[in-house]
């Protein structure tokens, strides 16, 4: 095959794994015995790319944000943040979805750290996901395995959330 055949695969390869939320949509886990972490109601809530490429960066963190407020709709976010509120902090080091001999390998990885409004640690947990999918025929298997590794990542969120309890 020549490079001229090759590089409009290439370039569209290129395009598509830019956009790697496309397609995704918040989760929503809503658990009526703990509507909020901790008991509190009003929360701080500051979610950061620490990745190499970001290109999907807002859309990433909007993702994010909105799957923690449909899971727990008994918390207030504050906006602008408050000096008196605690502070759930989330920093995004990897999610992506890359192929290799026919399976797509997903992974989404952030820290979550939870801080009292003195700014001690309350709590401080990975939520990972890695997830194994082959490459179907007539299947979209990027964003299949990115949302599975989403899903699996925010429920790992959600869980040690629900964990948090507040000093005092």
């Amino acid at each position: 095959m020549t490079l001229r055949r090759l590089l409009p695969l290439g370039l569209a390869l290129a395009v598509l794994s830019c956009h790697t939320t496309q397609g995704l949509k918040p989760i929503a886990a809503p658990d009526s015995a703990v509507p909020c972490p901790g008991g509190q109601l009003v929360w701080n809530l500051e979610i950061t790319d620490q990745r190499a490429r970001r290109a999907d960066s807002d859309r990433l963190l909007a993702l994010l944000r909105e799957s923690l407020s449909k899971s727990l709709p008994g918390c207030q976010w504050a906006n602008p943040p408050r000096r008196d509120a605690p502070t759930i902090g989330i920093e995004v080091h990897r999610f992506s979805a890359d192929v290799d001999s026919g399976v797509w390998e997903a992974v989404a990885e952030w820290t979550v750290l939870v801080r009292d409004p003195s700014g001690g640690i309350l709590t401080e947990f990975q939520a990972d996901s890695r997830v194994s999918r082959p490459n179907y025929r007539g299947s979209n298997n990027e964003m299949e395995s990115l949302r599975t590794a989403f899903e699996e990542a925010v429920t790992r969120t959600l869980t040690g959330l629900r964990n948090v309890s507040s000093r005092g």
